[in-house]
């Protein structure tokens, strides 16, 4: 299958087989392959706190307004988004700059452009939000070679959600994706063609 077309057949799944079980190295090689999504500077705003266990499940359920794929897959995986990843831009370029591909000068110019851009308003939450999708999508196609089937979700209660999965403050939860396998089929969803959503150069 090429990745257009797992792209095309991926679909969002409700119903999932409860009895199924994800190996350790199965969820292990999903999160591998959503942490190469790309993320401005290369800060990788993310983090994936992964609920397994039933007991968990069951305390998730009503935080998630009882949205049954949460106790019935395999893992439902919340996705948070990073408020802080400008403290990883000293890391990240002081690899480069060892690899002889960066300049000690630029990296701490970078460093220092990145940091200011994090005193806007609104900056962080903004990136934490773009760049912790990218690395959803990416996790939801992975899951999906690998025989998984997926459904993210922006329904639930992120204040309840934080303060029932102790959730610091550095994080920002942005969407629940229940992973398994499925028992039933995806309804078909309209999607609207390509001439009615490409604009070329200019509205």
């Amino acid at each position: 299958m090429t990745t257009i077309e797992l792209m095309k057949e991926r679909q969002s799944i409700r119903a999932f087989d409860t009895e199924a079980e994800m190996p350790e190295e199965d969820l292990q090689d999903i999160i591998e392959a959503a942490v190469q999504a790309r993320s401005s500077w290369n800060l990788q705003h993310w983090k994936f706190l992964a609920v397994t266990s039933d007991e968990k499940k069951q305390e998730l359920l009503p935080i998630a307004y009882n949205q049954k794929q949460v106790a019935d897959s395999s893992a439902t995986i919340a996705i948070l988004g990073d408020l802080e990843a400008n403290i990883h831009a000293d890391a990240v370029y002081t690899d480069a700059v060892d690899a002889g591909k960066m300049t000690e000068d630029i990296k701490t110019q970078l460093v220092a452009n990145i940091h200011s851009a994090y005193e806007r308003e609104g900056f962080a939450k903004d990136e934490a939000l773009i760049n912790a999708s990218l690395a959803s999508m990416q996790l939801m196609l992975a899951a999906k070679e690998k025989g998984y089937d997926t459904v993210p979700m922006g329904g639930f209660d992120k204040a309840a959600f934080i303060e029932a999965f102790n959730v610091p403050e550095r994080y920002v939860p942005v969407m629940l994706i229940s992973v398994g396998r499925k028992t039933g089929e995806a309804r078909k969803s309209k999607r609207f063609p390509v001439e009615d959503v490409l604009i070329k150069d200019s509205f």
